[in-house]
């Protein structure tokens, strides 16, 4: 080959070694700013992605909330629904038990728990409040018109009171976390009913006492009277020993008819039972004093308490 062949040959060479190189460094650069991000742009993509997640995490949060939530008032809403049911139901079975005289026994066990609850919560108060209200209100504008006029009072309240009465200790109220509302409950009545008692004593009514109690039983029974404040009653009325094996409302009844033979008028008659408030010859006006239950409160709460 010929010098100027030899160098063409090197030259061409020489090119083309130049532009596959070339070609390579741009293929080569091609391929790096596929994957190639600076600083700034990585810390914007970063940012980004913990933002998004900042957000799906503060989503699951709050739905999390927004169940919790709905959840919850759908739990107090049934509560609330059963809590309205029983207190319904208790309320109108003890108000049949009343007027059917049921034994004790009878009264559901869920019942005691709403009674105490009525005494918890302070409706028993509110309500013994507004119905001696009323009572007064009444005796407020009429006053005795004859000498026979009378008030019955049913002093059974009280007497529960008492020692001799009451054999259930406070720690059968403890079962139910209300040793001390179901207390002050009985000295607000107790109170309430004194006090009653003496206003219309001093506007001049003529009060005659009502107990289911046995006549041998007159000797404490008026020895505890007095001594909670309670004087100057026009009479007591116990069982006799004939009685004491008959129901409780021809029981008042029969008292009822021989206080109009013997000249008494009645002008009202004054419970929380309503054994003594039905029947004939019941007076001008009637008043029911609220009752948590319709047996002997203390008496309810240890048949619950009492294993069986």
């Amino acid at each position: 080959m010929s010098a100027y062949g030899h160098h063409m040959e090197q030259e061409y060479s020489a090119q083309s070694l130049s532009s596959r190189e070339g070609s390579e460094r741009a293929s080569s650069y091609v391929m790096e700013s596929g994957f190639y991000m600076s600083s700034f742009a990585t810390t914007i993509f970063i940012a980004s992605l913990v933002t998004v997640g900042l957000l799906f995490i503060t989503l699951l949060i709050a739905l999390t909330v927004m169940l919790q939530s709905c959840e919850s008032k759908s739990r107090g809403a049934v509560e609330a629904q059963k809590g309205s049911y029983d207190s319904n139901y208790c309320h109108l079975f003890s108000l049949h038990m009343e007027l059917n005289n049921f034994e004790a026994d009878q009264f559901p066990s869920v019942c005691r728990v709403v009674a105490l609850q009525y005494i918890k919560e302070g409706q028993y108060a509110r309500d013994l409040n507004s119905t001696m209200w009323m009572i007064e209100d009444y005796f407020g504008s009429i006053t005795p018109q004859h000498d026979g006029d009378v008030v019955l009072m049913d002093v059974d309240d009280i007497l529960s009171s008492d020692p001799q009465y009451s054999n259930v200790s406070m720690h059968r109220y403890d079962h139910y976390g209300c040793s001390d509302c179901v207390e002050e409950a009985k000295h607000l009545k107790h109170m309430l009913i004194l006090r009653l008692y003496m206003k219309l004593h001093a506007n001049g009514w003529p009060l005659i006492l009502l107990s289911r109690k046995p006549e041998t039983h007159r000797n404490t029974s008026v020895e505890y009277l007095v001594t909670a404040g309670f004087t100057a009653w026009s009479s007591l009325i116990l069982r006799s020993e004939a009685e004491l094996h008959m129901d409780s409302s021809d029981y008042f009844s029969r008292r009822r008819a021989t206080m109009q033979r013997e000249g008494f008028r009645i002008m009202s008659i004054i419970s929380s039972h309503m054994d003594v408030l039905r029947g004939p010859l019941l007076g001008k006006r009637i008043f029911k004093l609220p009752n948590p239950l319709y047996h002997n409160l203390e008496h309810q709460i240890e048949d619950t308490h009492t294993p069986k």
